[in-house]
């Protein structure tokens, strides 16, 4: 058993949060969450993907989530709702992309090595960095990178990656969580994501923004490509939380803590969380 403890930190007591409740892999259940520092207010449902998110109240100046991870049983696997392909300016491929991306994946020969292609692509796309404008801020669909690099996070790469797969015709998924590496001792200041693959039944896992971060070399399919272990808290890009009172909230995503700021919106919480095994 795993447990990960998240602290959320420089929080205005009285202030709303947002967090994920965790989900399920062929690797590890998410299993139990309890909270320190806060109380429950309600349990919102993202009901298309099938995700859950705690919305809480703070009592004081940092809010604590700990997490029970367990292993996930034999017949687990990612959740179907991660495969499907949905309709948003996240997701969606524009045609110049969705052209380029069929092409590519051909010419490849299709299958597995066309997914290898499409993998390959993006990674030649982008230098790993953390702009504060993203490529496709602005944007009605995800655009086509069609020459020189453009500067990207684990975000930007695996956005891109998911939308150019998906216009290819592969099943695809776009999944995030905590990654603790073995260099910071299962410490971690942010969250991470991956793409996962389904071809002819057979699940891979991408992290191309750390093949490129680390200078690992081509990007191969593998969890950990970086000596460390990751937990899965949830999947896809375009959220809609219901609030059982027909109110909703819209996000681009919820991969950790949030809270809602003065002007109506929520903010990325800053936040220190570590894993520890029983």
């Amino acid at each position: 058993m795993t447990a990960i403890i998240i602290e959320v930190l420089n929080v205005i007591p009285g202030s709303f949060l947002m967090a994920p409740a965790g989900i399920t892999t062929r690797h590890d259940t998410v299993n139990s969450a309890s909270v320190k520092g806060a109380r429950i207010v309600n349990v919102l449902m993202e009901p298309e993907l099938g995700l859950g998110a705690l919305l809480l109240e703070a009592e004081g100046e940092s809010v604590q989530l700990a997490h029970r991870v367990s292993p996930a049983p034999p017949t687990a696997a990612y959740p179907e709702s991660a495969f499907v392909p949905r309709r948003n300016r996240y997701t969606e491929a524009s045609d110049e992309l969705a052209f380029a991306s069929r092409e590519i994946a051909a010419a490849a020969g299709g299958g597995l090595e066309g997914i290898k292609a499409l993998v390959a692509e993006a990674e030649s796309r982008f230098t790993y960095a953390h702009p504060e404008i993203r490529f496709n801020d602005g944007t009605e669909r995800v655009p086509y990178l069609s020459c020189g690099l453009t500067p990207g996070s684990c975000i930007d790469i695996h956005t891109y990656l998911v939308a150019s797969l998906r216009a290819a015709g592969f099943e695809a998924g776009y999944v995030y969580g905590y990654f603790f590496s073995q260099e910071r001792g299962g410490l971690t200041n942010d969250m991470h994501c991956w793409v996962i693959t389904r071809h002819n039944g057979e699940i891979l896992e991408w992290d191309v923004a750390h093949h490129m971060k680390a200078g690992l070399g081509k990007t191969r399919p593998c969890l950990n490509p970086r000596p460390g272990h990751r937990v899965a808290f949830g999947h896809s890009l375009g959220h809609r939380y219901t609030t059982g009172q027909g109110q909703s909230i819209d996000l681009k995503l919820l991969a950790g803590p949030l809270a809602l700021s003065d002007a109506g919106t929520w903010d990325k919480c800053r936040l220190r969380a570590h894993s520890t095994h029983d």
